[in-house]
């Protein structure tokens, strides 16, 4: 069981420049990558590590083996080979023998080098008639006072301009031997033994000084759960706030709700949308506020569910809320209600920015009078001057694009009522844990019936013309299409030609004979909807866009996609653009113009093209880009992890999300129990972006 020490974290707080040999001018260069205290430095791990525990003499080297030697500079000789071209070598003198360094074409090295200096050089050797010779090694310089490294693995530091590896090392090495016994273990030895964790002092002697590679293993274990195990408890406490704290009106389902609510459907729904609605149903009948994540691919009848869930709070004589991150959205979500609900008595009600001032004051009026049943609307919805009568739903529509905070917002507009987000980006189960974490997750995974395969392509230039014979063949057959454009206006220096200069290139040229229309972001909501409304009705063949059209259109009859630029696409704007197509009864046919430059590029393109699983597309998605940059931290507001990984680490992240669920549950009262120390550094970490409480 975790336990708190009496150990005071005071000394910890003591600035970098009064440790020995630092100073105020070294403190102020270390400033610059954060290190301000003691304890910044403690918990500054090192970024790799040089495994040096067998340095080879130049007397024991063999050829193609990767091997470390250490030794002085001798020579440094810098040849030119022609415009561009140069080769550098350097002599190193081990044991009184020697070894040349060369490198090609990398003639600022020459300055790194000089006469006497201590070189650790890193590579694979190669005998050169009587002298052994590596090509491009690895190369760390050693300062005169620096200890050998021989026989042991070093830490590789982060650093800044006027700080070298040698001075770093000795930094963090002061401040281990004088300051690490100062550091609270926030965990008791039995508890440790359970998972097999170091504990905290021996882990930061290890981390950065470690004697083996073994015990390197074990040292970053302990801080990679422990920093998990933090997370996983700020997540956990949001949880347990949100639902045991609070209480939701109950809202159950009877035989005859459902019963009138499935007749609205003029289909029939999926098994996977059945056990979805049965999980939400069973939410909402508590007064434990619901807080479910719908994930499902683009197509796959989400929607569908949430009306679902929208209809039990007002059969039960509640309001609920649709929240969507863009007006094109908000009006399709509300045009769908409409038509649903026609021959229902459900009042709907639009709340977009885009309305007039009127408009929006009659809204808000009748939403407080409990005049509206449904409200259906976008960001605007978070707004101090909206009030409702009986809030007893709230549902986010593509939850990865509004940040934590702004569903905490629109959920404390009312007395905690349930709520239901959902995205169509399906979401790998370690960043699920993590960023949704206090979220019950329902999935779709089968799509509705009659669904239509999407054919992708991705092309060169050089197919064009094939391509557009085809478009034009499908169009003449009554098919509809969109063309995607990743710019609004041209861009000085850019290659990507303008959404609207490639509407007026193809209205006189490949597509001059059909009817074509225009619609992006910078246009008003009136022009964006009476092009959407054009395209639906069939008015328009084609509909040339940004990515605009990523949500919110569907039009069963529209099975053709043509992307521009497709190298600038991310994969799940590239997913969900294609989401688009083939939503009727005829298969979808798309192709991607793109001219990848990056190895990157040409991995999100290849996997794109083999593909149409929205789930196995998130998870290479996840493997590239890393979950940062994938579901955007930054929005959510929670700090980088220092030094544990998502991905990498996904079963210490299993394991610490068990053992914070446990911890939680058996000490309700956090203020009482043992768990204080981690609970202050989960709140202090996390408290701002998951708006937790303050624990003491």
């Amino acid at each position: 069981m975790p336990r708190s020490s009496s150990k005071t974290t005071e000394p910890l707080t003591t600035p970098v420049q009064f440790l020995k040999g630092v100073g105020p001018e070294r403190a102020e260069l270390v400033a610059k990558i954060g290190l301000k205290t003691v304890r910044d430095v403690l918990f500054y791990f090192p970024r790799s590590y040089e495994d040096l525990s067998h340095v080879t003499p130049i007397a024991d080297l063999e050829e193609g083996v990767v091997v470390s030697l250490e030794g002085v500079v001798d020579e440094v000789d810098l040849r030119s080979r022609g415009i561009g071209k140069s080769v550098l070598g350097v002599l190193i003198c081990s044991d009184e023998m020697y070894l040349r360094a060369t490198w090609f074409n990398q003639p600022y090295l020459r300055e790194k080098f000089q006469a006497g200096q201590r070189v650790l050089l890193s590579g694979k050797a190669k005998r050169r008639g009587l002298r052994w010779e590596m090509t491009h090694p690895k190369v760390q310089w050693l300062d005169d006072d620096e200890s050998s490294p021989s026989g042991r693995v070093l830490p590789v530091y982060g650093l800044t301009e006027g700080v070298t590896q040698g001075r770093m090392r000795r930094l963090v090495q002061l401040a281990v031997e004088e300051f690490s016994q100062a550091v609270e273990e926030p965990l008791d030895p039995s508890f440790r033994e359970q998972r097999n964790l170091l504990p905290i002092h021996e882990a930061l002697q290890i981390i950065h000084s470690p004697p083996d590679l073994d015990a390197l293993a074990r040292a970053r274990r302990r801080f990679i759960y422990q920093e998990l195990l933090v997370l996983q408890l700020a997540v956990a406490l949001r949880r347990r706030q949100t639902r045991v704290l609070r209480s939701s009106p109950q809202l159950p389902g009877s035989a005859e709700v459902h019963r009138r609510i499935r007749r609205l459907f003029q289909f029939e729904l999926t098994a996977d949308q059945d056990h979805v609605i049965h999980e939400i149903a069973q939410d909402m009948a508590g007064s434990v506020p619901m807080n479910r994540l719908l994930q499902g691919d683009v197509g796959s009848g989400k929607t569908v569910v949430a009306e679902y869930a929208m209809l039990i709070a007002v059969a039960n004589g509640h309001q609920a809320v649709m929240m969507a991150p863009t007006d094109v959205l908000a009006r399709q979500h509300a045009r769908t209600l409409a038509r649903d609900l026609a021959h229902s008595k459900v009042r709907i009600g639009l709340l977009t920015g885009s309305i007039s001032a009127k408009e929006r004051r009659e809204t808000l009026a009748s939403i407080a009078k409990g005049e509206v049943d449904l409200v259906v609307g976008t960001h605007a919805v978070i707004n101090e001057q909206l009030a409702f009568d009986r809030l007893g739903l709230v549902v986010i529509d593509e939850q990865h694009k509004f940040g934590v905070r702004q569903r905490a917002a629109l959920k404390d507009v009312a007395l905690a009522p349930h709520s239901l987000v959902m995205t169509a980006t399906p979401i790998p189960r370690t960043v699920s844990m993590t960023l949704f974490g206090d979220l019950d997750v329902s999935t779709i995974r089968v799509s509705p019936s009659g669904r239509q395969p999407v054919n992708t392509y991705v092309s060169a230039d050089e197919r064009r013309a094939q391509w557009w014979e085809f478009f034009r063949k499908k169009l003449r057959e009554g098919r509809q299409g969109y063309v995607v454009a990743p710019l609004v206006d041209e861009v000085q220096d850019s290659e990507v030609g303008s959404v609207e200069q490639l509407f007026e290139t193809l209205s006189n040229g490949e597509l001059e004979a059909f009817r074509l229309d225009l619609l992006h972001g910078r246009m008003t909501s009136v022009e964006k909807e009476a092009a959407m409304q054009s395209f639906a009705n069939g008015e328009t063949q084609v509909l040339v866009a940004t990515t605009v059209v990523e949500v919110g259109i569907d039009v069963p009859n529209a099975t053709l996609m043509t992307i521009e630029s497709g190298e600038r696409f991310g994969l799940a704007a590239l997913h969900q653009l294609r989401g688009r197509i083939s939503r009727g009864s005829h298969p979808g046919f798309l192709c991607v113009f793109a001219d990848p430059q990056s190895a990157e590029s040409k991995t999100r393109l290849e996997a794109f093209s083999k593909t149409t699983d929205g789930f196995e597309l998130a998870e290479v998605d996840f493997q590239m880009r890393g979950p940062g940059e994938l579901f955007g931290t930054r929005q959510h507001g929670l700090p980088a992890l220092l030094i544990a990984d998502l991905q990498r680490d996904s079963d210490v992240l299993e394991e610490a999300r068990r053992d914070a669920q446990d911890m939680l549950a058996d000490h309700v009262d956090a203020a009482d129990s043992a768990l204080l120390l981690l609970l202050r550094k989960a709140t202090a970490l996390y408290g701002q972006a998951l708006d937790l409480a303050d624990v003491g």
